[in-house]
């Protein structure tokens, strides 16, 4: 049976539970969720300034704080809502390089941890929280694209709160990663869509079939 990674935003957590479950009638199936608008509204309700660099989050002693407390909150309910194959894996799985200048924020490196291995095996579905050893914050599509790459999977999908990527305002049916690549640097793109692009676009060159809402990222 093929593995299928799925990438799950903090903003549609609670509806992308129906489309993992079709997956796991299909294939084995690792969650990677976010939590970016519950950490934002916690550090903007606590007085911390929320500002990002190339799509992470700078994360001070403070904001990890906060970024640990909500990701585990999106993982529980998460995990809850998948019911009970689901392993919660709030933090501590990743493997990741520090990034000088972010505060406590790594970059994931391409793994297959043991505990995530271990519960495919047994049928179950894990549900990972991108929160490193260290702890250090990482972003959560480039997560994503680092387990799909380091457990050979088939699939990446990414579930967005948007139909997949617009070009000319238009939601593209398929876009190269060179191309993706250049938009990028062209400014076509701002927000969240840049890392999650540029994260696909590194999976589908290493033989990841990769997909953001409708449009599919190819080599």
């Amino acid at each position: 049976m093929s593995t299928v990674v799925v990438k799950v935003g903090g903003a549609v957590a609670a509806s992308a539970v129906r489309r993992v479950n079709d997956l796991v009638s299909r294939h084995r199936v690792v969650v990677v969720h976010g939590a970016g608008p519950q950490i934002s509204a916690e550090m903007a309700g606590r007085g911390l300034p929320v500002e990002f660099v190339e799509g992470r989050r700078v994360t001070s002693a403070a904001a990890l704080d906060i970024v640990r407390e909500s990701l585990a909150a999106v993982n529980a309910e998460l995990s809850a809502a998948i019911g009970p194959q689901a392993l919660s894996l709030p933090e501590g799985v990743l493997a990741a390089i520090r990034i000088p200048g972010l505060g406590h924020v790594g970059r994931p490196l391409p793994a297959a941890p043991k505990p995530i291995l271990d519960a495919l095996t047994a049928g179950g579905i894990p549900v990972v929280a991108p929160l490193a050893y260290g702890p250090l914050n990482v972003n959560g599509d480039e997560a994503a694209a680092a387990l799909a790459v380091g457990l050979g999977a088939e699939r990446l999908v990414f579930l967005t709160d948007v139909p997949g990527v617009l070009v000319a305002g238009e939601v593209a049916r398929a876009i190269a990663a060179d191309e993706a690549e250049r938009l990028v640097g062209a400014g076509a793109f701002a927000g969240g869509i840049v890392p999650k692009l540029l994260a696909a676009a590194r999976a589908a060159r290493l033989g990841v079939a990769t997909e953001i809402g409708e449009t599919a990222v190819t080599a």
